[in-house]
């Protein structure tokens, strides 16, 4: 028995020793590698030895993206213990390379735990591009794009009248009501549900967490198998990240396909509402999906996209207490257009020239996602003479780019006329970005794909709260205003929020209860507000 014990010792000795011996030639042959390269590739920010920028990035990383912009330009280089990176920090380097040369920048670098492992690899965010990524971005785009999204626009006109309901309610918890609203806007165009009940909020839980356990696991160094992919082929019974892994999969993919099950099943019977779940059952031979594959899909959709939107109307009420003349200007149109007497549909849109320019500066102002996913160069590339090896990691700096002074020089103030012409009307000032004047959808292959059912949802949104409430700085015991902060933020690892705020939102007149009251009455019978 002490001869199998000594023995046992001996081999756990040896399988640490390969451990170390192999994590030493990794690093020996990665630090020689990028040395070499990095002669040739855009300069950038100077580093530690073996560990190159890994310790001067910090948790906000697009804060320091941004000042080293300052000092090295459009495109600048890292090195993160070996693993080279190139930052892009402006619009014309982006389109230049993530636009206009897609084919060799839109792939992702390889996320085992967090795509092959708890995802199935089924997560089109961290799909390699081939067969699989083409086939799932075809149905997303086919069912989210800005023809297919009109179709959801009256279950969201209803739920912008639910979120008025519930800020009258309980108004000083507005941060809660709008989580529960975006959800709700986004399971309604998902999944055709038409309310937020127990069972939906069971559900959004589990797909928050879902989502949290995706980002976790790709934080640097949160798994070995990421540094050693050998380590993927251990048997399970050895390696309990890979068993906890694994159940995760199966348990949510259980949970994510009886939601599709059940969409299905109000479509034969003819109950269902439009929505893109029910897209991707009608049209399962059409884009070649399996059930488990749309499944995912759909799942995707809920997690990537009620973080998003709650977050970037968190930044509009945080914009419309610091900016007060910005909020009245925007009421003003409201109640020329719409008037006192209902509430703002999709139908006023067009007439709504500055309160879409405020959902573009919104996004633009703050951005949820700063820094966005990173891609993976396919092969190697040179760019303005310099040389980008197969391999980079790519990032847009979407912070930089978004408060670049030569198209926003007072970057830093909420302007929504920035986005209107002389006339009022909308206009583009920002060239290479798909017209939406920003960068907060991504750009290229990989360009949001919800991009449009999110625009609806905060433009529908800021108008009716902009129709029914004023939104002010609170006061103190002593009545004078407590301004909240504009800068500091919390990193979900999802989205970027700013730091939780007190404001007093108020109805604008007395009859404001009545009329949402009112449409609620109206949408529920089927009718128009």
């Amino acid at each position: 028995m002490q001869g199998l014990t000594i023995i046992t010792v001996y081999h756990a000795w040896l399988v640490m020793m390969f451990m170390f011996a192999a994590i030493l030639l990794r690093l020996t042959v990665a630090i020689a590698r990028t040395y070499r390269l990095m002669k040739i590739m855009p300069p950038g920010p100077p580093g530690l030895p073996l560990l190159g920028n890994v310790l001067q990035i910090g948790q906000l990383q697009w804060l320091r993206f941004t000042e080293w912009k300052q000092q090295y330009g459009p495109i600048f280089s890292l090195n993160l213990a070996g693993q080279l990176v190139i930052v892009l920090n402006d619009f014309e380097t982006a389109a230049d390379l993530v636009d206009r040369r897609s084919a060799i920048y839109s792939d992702r670098p390889r996320f085992i735990m967090a795509s092959e492992i708890l995802t199935g690899g089924l997560l089109i965010a961290f799909v390699s591009c081939g067969n699989l990524w083409r086939r799932l971005r075809r149905a997303a785009h086919d069912g989210l794009n800005a023809r297919a999204s009109v179709a959801y626009q009256p279950l969201q006109e209803k739920e912008s009248a639910q979120l008025l309901v519930h800020m009258l309610k309980d108004p000083e918890n507005w941060d809660v009501n709008l989580k529960r609203s975006a959800a709700s806007m986004v399971l309604c165009g998902v999944y055709g549900w038409l309310s937020v009940d127990e069972t939906a909020t069971g559900f959004i839980q589990r797909i928050t967490q879902l989502m949290k356990r995706i980002t976790c696991a790709c934080l640097p160094g949160a798994y070995l198998v990421e540094i050693f992919p050998f380590m993927l082929y251990l048997p399970a019974w050895t390696a309990k990240w890979k068993r906890e892994g694994s159940k995760w999969y199966q348990h949510d993919t259980r949970m994510l396909e009886g939601v599709m099950a059940d969409v299905g099943a109000k479509l034969r019977a003819g109950t269902s509402e439009p929505s893109f779940a029910a897209t991707l059952i009608e049209n399962e031979t059409r884009w070649n999906l399996t059930r488990r594959e749309a499944a995912w899909l759909a799942g995707t959709m809920v997690g990537a996209g009620q973080g998003s939107i709650a977050g970037s109307l968190t930044y509009f009420v945080l914009a419309m207490v610091l900016y007060l003349d910005v909020m009245r200007r925007a009421q003003e149109q409201v109640d020329e257009v719409v008037g006192r007497a209902r509430l703002p549909r999709f139908s006023d849109r067009e007439k709504l020239p500055y309160v879409e320019a405020m959902v573009k500066e919104v996004l633009r102002w703050r951005s949820v996602g700063p820094a966005g996913l990173p891609r993976c160069s396919t092969q190697d590339d040179w760019y303005k003479g310099y040389f980008i090896p197969k391999g980079t990691l790519i990032i847009l700096n979407v912070w930089g780019m978004n408060r670049d002074p030569a198209y926003f020089p007072d970057y830093d103030d909420f302007r929504p006329e920035r986005y209107l012409g002389e006339s009022g009307d909308l206009c583009d000032p920002v060239p290479d970005t798909h017209g939406q004047g920003h960068l907060s959808f991504g750009a290229g292959k990989r360009i949001c794909v919800g991009k449009d059912l999110a625009n609806q949802a905060l433009f529908i949104n800021m108008a009716a709260m902009l129709w029914a409430f004023d939104m002010k700085p609170a006061v103190d015991a002593n009545g004078e205003a407590i301004i909240p902060s504009r800068t500091e933020c919390i990193d979900e690892g999802l989205v970027v929020r700013p730091v939780p705020f007190k404001c007093a939102i108020t109805p604008r007149t007395a009859d404001v209860p009545e009329i949402v009251a009112y449409a609620t009455e109206a949408y529920a019978c089927g009718e128009p507000a």
